[in-house]
């Protein structure tokens, strides 16, 4: 007997159905989800379990990576893992790990992983610059010539020295023509350091109010915030993304104009350069290109140039720059400090002429304050990612090849079992019980091993005399219109300070 219609059951469901080819993919889409992110390593280091698809991404604040690393920390450890969607990291903490990792350890964590944003930037294969490039020939190749042409154009040298001492003549000319009256020193900081770079890599310095120089270092600084935040991080995980129509365009348009910056400098000198003459980075850069010929594995190429050129000028300006002006507000928030500073370089220099490298040796305070300037300030917290060249172990723990590594250098600069008082402006912690400047393995503020910052010694050179510079010539005190000067960051691949105004009275 056949049943009512209302009454039949319903009818089985066809393989044809919409809903259940979409339960199907979902399910296939989660297993092949669960297979890329299991881990099947014995001892892999411990971390806090991970979404699907997205992995630990929510976790991590990554407009301030140092806070979210920290509360990781505390729960799994110096050494802890992670996940960004499918790829493996490992966040390393703490100066004992740092150490193994960095200067033990060194070529086992030396490579670099792909960032493949950059692709759309003009980074091919051969054409990754010096800080980006993969452990290999094209590394070596880079970094030679980085560090051989540095010291070519004075690094090391008294030329090069002369050149910072007058660049420190053009920047307390600045700050004297504020007449003590309040003033950001960011952009006029910023154009006293860079200019010493853009002599080496241009061949020539700016004036502080030239429009082009001002453009360069307004690209430089929007490139660098471009590439911060949640969202490059993402596309760096799932390059797919890319492909969205504007989202590459607009997030780093500031790079492509920066490129093209770089790219119209070298050009004009392609077009005056006389191949007897080297005149700076990029001549020598095309004498490398011309001895390389048709070389199809070579990185020296018309690309290449560029973000050699930007890499060079990266590590030539914004780390220096930053870090004197954290020092100038560390030096308005500890008036004694300055004072102190100040005495010495009055023994020491006196004030009839400008410092020189040879003084330092004579002034352990100073030194001593500038490097808690470094330390306190942590400049670079996270630096670039590491990735494991070949399987290695940390701390006991297993680390593929392939994993990416994270190398948390605050956690070193504020370790609290290596530094007396790690959240304090503290220049003791670089004094021994008489007064003598003390040198501190934990001191890792250019990061350590063969990824070390290719910049260290110009740095070291430009803020001592930068600084002894500015503090010789000028007592700064907080306008009294600033209220509540704090020392609030920001984070942009640097931590810089929020913008403040100081008054520089001449002494």
């Amino acid at each position: 007997m056949e049943l009512p219609t209302a009454q039949r059951p319903p009818p089985p469901p066809s393989w044809s159905s919409p809903t259940l080819w979409c339960l199907f993919f979902a399910v296939f889409l989660l297993c092949l989800d669960f297979m890329k992110r299991r881990r099947r390593w014995p001892r892999y280091p411990p971390g806090p379990t991970s979404l699907p698809f997205l992995g630990n991404m929510l976790q991590v604040d990554f407009s301030n990576p140092v806070a979210s690393f920290a509360k990781l920390r505390k729960k799994y450890g110096d050494v802890f893992s992670l996940q960004f969607c499918w790829t493996n990291a490992v966040v390393l903490n703490g100066f004992e790990v740092m150490k193994e990792a960095l200067i033990h350890k060194s070529e086992d964590i030396a490579d670099r992983p792909p960032f493949p944003i950059f692709e759309h930037l003009g980074f091919k294969e051969h054409c990754e610059g010096v800080l980006a490039a993969r452990y290999g020939r094209d590394w070596k190749e880079q970094r030679r010539f980085s560090l051989s042409t540095l010291r070519n154009f004075g690094l090391g040298k008294k030329s090069l020295e002369e050149r910072v001492i007058e660049e420190a003549g053009f920047l307390c000319s600045a700050f004297a023509a504020e007449e003590g009256i309040r003033f950001d020193p960011h952009y006029v900081v910023n154009n006293a350091v860079s200019n010493v770079i853009c002599s080496i890599t241009f061949g020539d310095r700016f004036e502080y109010d030239d429009e082009k120089f001002r453009r360069l270092l307004h690209l430089f600084e929007e490139s660098m915030k471009a590439e911060t935040g949640f969202l490059p991080q993402v596309l760096n995980v799932v390059p797919g993304l890319v492909h969205i129509p504007g989202i590459v365009q607009k997030l780093f348009q500031p790079e492509k104009e920066l490129l093209r910056f770089i790219s119209d400098c070298a050009q004009d000198h392609k077009a005056t350069r006389d191949p007897s003459i080297t005149r700076d980075l990029i001549d020598a850069f095309f004498h490398e290109m011309e001895k390389a010929g048709d070389d199809p594995e070579s990185s020296f190429n018309e690309q290449n140039l560029l973000f050699t050129a930007i890499d060079i000028f990266a590590a030539g300006t914004e780390t220096t720059s930053t870090t004197l002006r954290w020092g100038l507000m560390f030096m308005l928030l500890h008036p004694d400090i300055q004072s102190q500073v100040q005495q010495e370089i009055d023994h020491v220099i006196g004030r009839a002429r400008s410092p020189v490298m040879e003084d330092q040796a004579s002034m352990p305070y100073t030194t001593a304050v500038i490097h808690e300037i470094q330390r306190y300030g942590d400049i670079l917290p996270i630096a670039l990612p590491h990735m494991a060249y070949r399987d290695t172990k940390i701390q006991g723990f297993f680390i593929p090849k392939g994993t990416t590594i994270i190398t948390n250098l605050s956690s070193v600069l504020k370790d609290e079992r290596v530094w007396e008082k790690p959240d304090q402006f503290h220049p003791e912690h670089f004094l021994d019980k008489d007064g003598h400047f003390l040198k501190r393995e934990a001191f890792m503020a250019f990061s350590a091993g063969r990824r070390v910052c290719l910049g260290e010694q110009l740095a070291k050179m430009e803020l001592f005399l930068f600084f002894t510079s500015l503090l010789q010539r000028f007592r700064f005190s907080i306008p009294e219109e600033e209220v509540g000067l704090r020392e609030d960051s920001i984070f942009a691949i640097t931590r810089m300070p929020r913008p403040y105004q100081l008054c520089a009275k001449q002494r």
